[in-house]
């Protein structure tokens, strides 16, 4: 065993976005504003100081629709100063695990201290896709495709 898989990693605090359920009571929140959410009462939960923070490191499958860099989003809307780094992750269905797990890979190889690390989605805000439009559809039917069953689910 390495000296770094004997750096001991400790989460310390926790949190979830709230479980709703498809286009219910959740579905005007998008996934980075369900991530901020998530961040925020972590991190209030955990008692430390934000300004501590070095990292933050969020999971997301679909991002089409949720504006650019959702991890940065979920960051600073957490309450995590701007100028801490932020990672989105896409590792599909374990995309929040994944980014749960480099956070402890960072810590352990000395990189980082204290991360914050999670997943957020909300199947209820991904956009359907109409493909063409860019250069304009010149003539006959065009398909719509659920960017939910294109990115999220099969």
């Amino acid at each position: 065993m390495s000296d770094a898989s004997r750096i001991p990693v400790l989460l310390k605090g926790g949190a979830r976005t709230p479980i709703g359920r498809f286009l219910g009571g959740l579905s005007h929140f998008s996934a980075p504003q369900l991530g901020a959410i998530a961040v925020r009462a972590a991190v209030g939960r955990s008692g430390i100081d934000v300004r501590d923070v070095e990292e933050v490191i969020m999971g997301n499958v679909v991002t089409a629709g949720a504006g650019q860099a959702p991890a940065r989003q979920a960051a600073v809307g957490g309450g995590v100063p701007e100028t801490v780094p932020a990672l989105t992750i896409n590792k599909v269905c374990g995309s929040g695990l994944k980014a749960v797990m480099l956070a402890a890979q960072a810590i352990r190889a000395g990189d980082a201290r204290l991360i914050v690390a999670g997943g957020m989605e909300s199947m209820s805000m991904v956009p359907h896709y109409l493909r063409g439009m860019r250069n304009g559809i010149k003539f006959g039917d065009q398909t719509i495709d659920d960017g939910l069953i294109l990115d999220g689910l099969w």
